[in-house]
Order: structure tokens, then C-alpha cells, then sequence
């Protein structure tokens, strides 16, 4: 079987790294952000990721690539439109990017495709975006299933809920895989990494504070000996004390009701819980802090609750850094789906 596939809106590649490691082939990658596409390459043996725009994907380009054999088509369209955080504007152009998805597929006509988006495009309009997801793959001859799985449930230390969609060919269903009840916790995943209590905060690269502590660790560490991405966040003194306050896992609430406005955010100055998986990885986490240190987690750790392995380094500046990790898809989820399509293919 061929294993070349296209990672449509690739981010900085986290869908590509979870179906590299099932074997697939990234043969293409485009995304319209040039710091996501410097990430993706520099991270990559090729340079197969391009800065372009998916509507600039002409059909005389695409009739050429289809030529390669492409197997699958995978990729999350941005999901801003759809988010539960988001104004959920049923007009909102991004949420009609899926369209061009579509046109892609159709012209190539691999054997599977992926879609990947937040669960509240399920329920948007009344659900008439996954309807009309649902009919239009369809209608192209795939069989689709979707189903909304947590990232938690298949080794990624982060209560993630995301909808995935999987159509193949041939009158095949897919068969999502069982997730795993083993969870691994954000202490789990992060405390080999020195403090930055202790560290000078602002180097490029520095030592692990401990040996890996646990199987995920070693998992994560690739064999290497310098951690990249770990640069500390300065915080006002009045952030500092009000979450000094906050216990492992606490909220704003176990604190008196005068700090409770200082943030107009329900889930304002939040610790993650030691013994629990992440919150969700957001593009800043700006609201939510280390469960032993006053600050916000760092670049590295949030690629850690990410199951970004520590081989992979983010470019940028530290805000784009934060942004492609958060938008990315966690590459161990990412890797579960993609094993699960190869054998059922």
C-alpha cells in the first residue's frame, strides 16, 4: 500500500508526527502561517511544508499531485468559528474552510481522510455543519464515521476533547481505538524538568533536573541531553501572590472573594492538579499555572502535555510558540488514529 498522504492546515505538524510514526508519508504539508511552516520543516528531514493558502491548491496543481499516488488527506481546518470559547458564528469564513477541504479530496480521491476540529462543530447550527460534512464525503464514496475522543484516553497527559472525522474507501468502516485508562498525569509528564525557581529562566537550552522519573519521560526524551523551549514567563508581583495562594489543583475561588474580579475570567489563576492530566492546552494558558510553581507553564512543558517528544523544537517568537503548540493536535493521539487506519486498510 502507499503510504503518501497531505496535511491540509498542518500547524507546526502535530497531525504529521502522529502518522510519520504509524509510517505514513508526509508528502505535502501547507498551512497559511509562516511561523507554523518554519516549525513543521525544521522538525523534518524535508522541507515538505509550504506557507499557502489552501484555495491557491488549483486543481491543475492537485490533477499533478494526484500523479503521486497520495493515500490520504488529513487535517484540522481552523476551528475558531466552532470553539465553545469562540462566538460560534455560523458565518464566520473559517467554518466553510472544510469546503476546500472537500474539493481536495475530491480531486485526489485517496483511500482515507481525517478531520479533525473541536466538538462544537457537532452541535453548531443545530448540527448542520456535520450533517453536511457527513453528505458531502458521502456522496465522494467514503464511508464516514466520526466520534469525539479525549486526548487523556490515549497516553497525552491533557483532557483534550476533540471530534474526529475518518472516511475510507470501499464500503470500509472505521473502527475508532480504545482508549486506555492508564492515565498519565501532568506531574507525570513535566517533573524532570528543572524548576525554574531554581534555574537562570532565560537560557536557550538547559539540564534535565532529574533522570526520567517513569515511562512517559523516557518516552518524551528521545535520548536527549539538552531541553529547548523551557524559558521562564515573568509575572507581576500581584500574579505571583495571588497564585502563591492557590493549592495544587485549586481555583480562584479557594481564595477570599476580593481577588475573585481581579481577573474577569471564570478560569482566571487555576493550578493543574499533580495528579490529574492537563487542562486542556490553550495558545497561552495565561490563566492556568503550574501545580508547585508560580507561573505558567513554559513552551517545553506545554509540548510536553502535548506528547510533543523534546527532539521537537518550536521557532518563533514565545508567543507564536505557545499558539502553534496550543492549536496543534497532540502527535500521540494524532499516532493512534493513524495505526488504527493503517491496519483497518
Amino acid at each position: 500500500m502507499n503510504n503518501k498522504i497531505i496535511d491540509l492546515f498542518c500547524g507546526c505538524g502535530g497531525l504529521s508526527k502522529g502518522f510519520e510514526k504509524a509510517g505514513f508519508e508526509v508528502f505535502l504539508a501547507i498551512d497559511s502561517w509562516q511561523d507554523a511552516i518554519e516549525t513543521f520543516n525544521f522538525n523534518h528531514v524535508k522541507s515538505v511544508a509550504k506557507c499557502m493558502d489552501i484555495h491557491d491548491l488549483s486543481d491543475d496543481y492537485l490533477f499533478e499531485l494526484k500523479k503521486e499516488g497520495i493515500n490520504g488527506v488529513i487535517g484540522g481546518p481552523p476551528c475558531q468559528g466552532y470553539s465553545s470559547v469562540g462566538t460560534r458564528d455560523i458565518n464566520d469564513p473559517r467554518n466553510h474552510l472544510y469546503l476546500e477541504y472537500c474539493r481536495v479530496v475530491k480531486t485526489l480521491e485517496p483511500d482515507f481522510f481525517v478531520i479533525e476540529n473541536v466538538k462544537g462543530l457537532l452541535t453548531l447550527n443545530n448540527g448542520a455543519f456535520k450533517n453536511d460534512i457527513i453528505k458531502r464525503f458521502t456522496a465522494l464514496g467514503y464511508n464516514v464515521q466520526y466520534k469525539i475522543v479525549n486526548a487523556a484516553d490515549y497516553g497525552v497527559p491533557q483532557n483534550r476533547y476533540r471530534v474526529f472525522f475518518v472516511g475510507l474507501k470501499n464500503g470500509k468502516s472505521f473502527n475508532f481505538p480504545k482508549g486506555n485508562i492508564n492515565r498519565v498525569t501532568s506531574k507525570e509528564a513535566i517533573s524532570d524538568l528543572i524548576s525554574l525557581d531554581i534555574s537562570n529562566g532565560d537560557n536557550i537550552t538547559c539540564d534535565y533536573l532529574t533522570e526520567p522519573q517513569n515511562q512517559y519521560q523516557i518516552e518524551m526524551r528521545m535520548k536527549q541531553n539538552k531541553v529547548y523551549n523551557h524559558q521562564l514567563t515573568h509575572h507581576s508581583q500581584q500574579t505571583i501572590d495571588i497564585i502563591s495562594m492557590i493549592p495544587n489543583g485549586g481555583k480562584i475561588k479557594d481564595l477570599p472573594m476580593e481577588y475573585w474580579g481581579v481577573r474577569k475570567y471564570n478560569k482566571a489563576f487555576e493550578r493543574m492538579n499533580s495528579e490529574k492530566p492537563s487542562n486542556t492546552v490553550d495558545t497561552g494558558h495565561r490563566n492556568y499555572f503550574h501545580y508547585s510553581e508560580n507561573r505558567i507553564p513554559t513552551v517545553r512543558e506545554n509540548c510536553r502535555l502535548q506528547s510533543f517528544s523534546d527532539d521537537f523544537i518550536v521557532l518563533g517568537s514565545r508567543t507564536s510558540q505557545y499558539k502553534q503548540v496550543g492549536n496543534a493536535v497532540p502527535p500521540l493521539l494524532a499516532f493512534e488514529i493513524a495505526k488504527e487506519i493503517k491496519k483497518q486498510l
